[in-house]
């Protein structure tokens, strides 16, 4: 039996730290910084300012400061008639008019630098935007412009899948839900419950549609709710929090989406608790969260993992050290923390792992097979697109937020 996660909430300078522990180890770690200006999955109603018809792709100007950039795939109006018609098949100069204003959701944020004027940022810093909306809840993800019910693609295993979909057949009178995980063997009167209130927020938030002004209508969800979400399939054994505006932030969204959560929200008293991660020092957690910020690691069995980031992509290397093991199990062992490291520094894009040669195909399955299992928990879409050529393993990581080491030094500009 899991032995559950304790969940810690803390500050840092006005930035919201979020860390999942299980047995005393990070397992995960979400942050908000507090000049934050794009948060994932915030709600738009913005105004088109600049068609690119080389990019195929519009700029959107967010709340009057803040702009992003909308691709053609990401393009979702609805006809007259109530269909959908997507973007990708003409150009988006035939979708979208400059002028015009459009509902969009942020599938990734940003932190603007400190000299950035109205609208300097880089491609990669400007936040991608969609017209997909989606409203994530604890058991189901809401889609307002899907018409079909379907389980999330991010559940691999089988069997989860096949029993999720027979559980599709209650959703008969409700459309635009997407099962997450933690939906399985969970009572049909629950998921209504949680489907009416996703429904309920999207009417109230469609309200404010009619504006002249692009204006911000509702924040993404935060670090506390992104990892009660995230963490929501598994067993938690408690929710320990210092300042009580978290308390009570904590305890509404579990009050709305997971009312047997409330009971484990704990108000931790500390002789030190107005300092800034007294409850991550009380914890003794300090010296992990720290590690993150170096570039390698050393297991436990001797061997160590490099992690080098580029502008292009992030290259991990997996070294024998003292190790002296067969190269399948040190792999294995590496590619486990390697799964627990892209979570926790929240790593995206393409990642080349350049593991401890191995023998055969039959060892390269059985490495895949352990970094498959090992990804099985990321709240993030990882994608192994097998070993390249010359043995790496490639893997994609599709982020919510920026990476942990862009979060850290957001809030100290």
């Amino acid at each position: 039996m899991a032995s559950g996660v304790d969940i810690l909430i803390e500050e840092l300078d006005g930035s919201l730290w979020v860390a999942t522990m299980e047995k005393n180890r990070l397992v995960g770690l979400e942050v908000d910084p507090v000049h934050e200006e794009v948060r994932w999955g915030s709600i738009y109603w913005g105004r088109v300012f600049r068609i690119d018809a080389a990019l195929d792709a519009v700029f959107v100007d967010l709340d009057g400061q803040n702009k992003g950039i909308l691709n053609n795939a990401d393009v979702y109006l609805q006809e007259p008639d109530g269909k959908i018609r997507r973007g990708g098949d003409v150009a988006i100069g035939k979708l979208l008019q400059a002028g015009q204003m459009i509902a969009v959701q942020a599938k990734s944020g940003y932190v603007p630098k400190q000299d950035d004027e109205m609208f300097p940022h880089s491609e990669e810093k400007i936040p991608r935007l969609t017209m997909n909306i989606a409203l994530p809840g604890r058991y189901l993800i809401h889609t307002p412009l899907g018409r079909e019910n379907r389980v999330s693609s991010r559940i691999r295993n089988k069997q989860m899948r096949d029993q999720l979909k027979t559980m599709l057949d209650s959703f008969h009178e409700m459309h635009g839900y997407i099962l997450r995980a933690a939906a399985a063997d969970t009572q049909t009167a629950i998921l209504t419950r949680e489907a009416e209130i996703l429904r309920a927020i999207w009417d109230q938030v469609q309200e404010h549609f009619t504006g002249v002004e692009p204006a911000l209508l509702m924040l993404g969800p935060d670090s506390v709710q992104r990892t009660l979400s995230d963490q929501s399939i598994g067993r938690i054994n408690r929710i320990e929090i210092v300042t009580m505006d978290h308390y009570q932030c904590a305890e509404e969204w579990c009050e709305i989406f997971a009312p047997d959560l409330v009971t484990k929200i704990q108000a931790v008293e500390l002789p030190n608790a107005d300092q800034d991660m007294a409850l991550f020092e009380e914890r003794d957690i300090m010296g992990q969260i720290e590690d993150l910020f170096q570039p390698y690691m050393v297991l436990e069995n001797g061997g160590s993992v490099i992690i080098e980031k580029t502008a292009a992509l992030t290259a991990i290397d997996v070294n024998r050290g003292g190790d002296k093991r067969s190269n399948l199990a040190i792999n294995v062992e590496a590619a486990i923390e390697i799964a627990r490291q892209i979570r926790i520094r929240n790593l995206g894009g393409m990642i080349l792992i350049d593991f401890i040669r191995l023998k055969s195909k039959d060892e390269q399955h059985a490495l895949r097979r352990a970094m498959e299992d090992a990804i099985g928990t990321d709240p993030c879409t990882v994608q192994i697109h097998g070993f390249s050529p010359m043995g790496l393993m490639e893997i994609t990581r599709s982020r919510r937020t920026p990476p942990l080491h862009d979060r850290f030094y957001a809030k100290i500009g």
